[in-house]
């Protein structure tokens, strides 16, 4: 059966290179070449993929990508960018995209971007349906997170880091490893990422970002997660 990707782009020449490309290998692709337009048929959650340009009219691709996963429409997101300053590439991680290419690109690089997200995203669902540390509760297979029972509003990339530290709680990461193991060894933006997401992470889960029992740093290595001393032995 072949993927449905929908290409939001409003530049005739960028779509018909994206659609000759993806459907040469075996995808289903339909085109939109307005944000309105594309945020309603990314809205339906047909699509397998949707490859989503930032410069778009009547609704850019950053609000696009932002209310789709307020939506909770978790359709992979690779996103289209003529521009190259680091503070835009975060930007489009932060509200939810899945990876992002710049201007000018290869199809071939299109192609393989979107293997790899697929790859990522379709892996098998974890065992466990649902982890407790301290006062936090994760449920991996509904991309749910509650701190006191009450639920966590967190962005889907720090869900997922979230989630990757409880799994893995007590044992200490550096920012490569955690970049690789939440963006993927195919993201090449800047590891600071990692830094950003973690000070954001702990404004919602610890009682005092700048003490936290949960999320702490480890001097010289990286990250690492465990519940509060406090709840230890109990």
């Amino acid at each position: 059966m072949s993927r449905h990707v929908l290409v939001v782009e409003d530049e005739l020449t960028i779509c018909q290179l994206l659609q000759y490309n993806l459907e040469a290998v075996g995808f289903k692709v339909q085109l939109a070449n307005s944000g309105d337009v594309g945020f309603s048929l990314a809205s339906s959650g047909e699509f397998d993929f949707i490859i989503l340009d930032v410069m778009l009219p009547k609704m850019d691709g950053f609000e696009i990508c932002r209310k789709l996963r307020q939506d909770g429409i978790l359709t992979p997101i690779l996103m289209l960018t003529a521009k190259s300053e680091e503070y835009d590439r975060i930007l489009g991680l932060e509200f939810g995209a899945d990876d992002y290419l710049t201007k000018p690109f290869s199809p071939r690089e299109v192609i393989a971007r979107i293997k790899a997200v697929l790859r990522r995203t379709e892996a098998k669902p974890e065992e466990i349906i649902k982890m407790n540390i301290g006062a936090i509760t994760v449920f991996p297979d509904r991309f749910d997170a509650y701190l006191n029972d009450e639920r966590l509003d967190l962005t889907v990339k720090e869900f997922e880091l979230l989630a990757f530290f409880c799994k893995n709680r007590k044992q200490v990461f550096s920012r490569q490893i955690l970049l690789d193991a939440v963006w993927g060894i195919d993201y090449d933006g800047d590891i600071r990422v990692i830094d950003m997401h973690v000070s954001r992470l702990r404004d919602k889960i610890e009682n005092d970002s700048k003490k936290p029992c949960y999320l702490k740093t480890v001097r010289g290595i990286g990250y690492k997660f465990d519940e509060p001393e406090s709840n230890r032995g109990l």
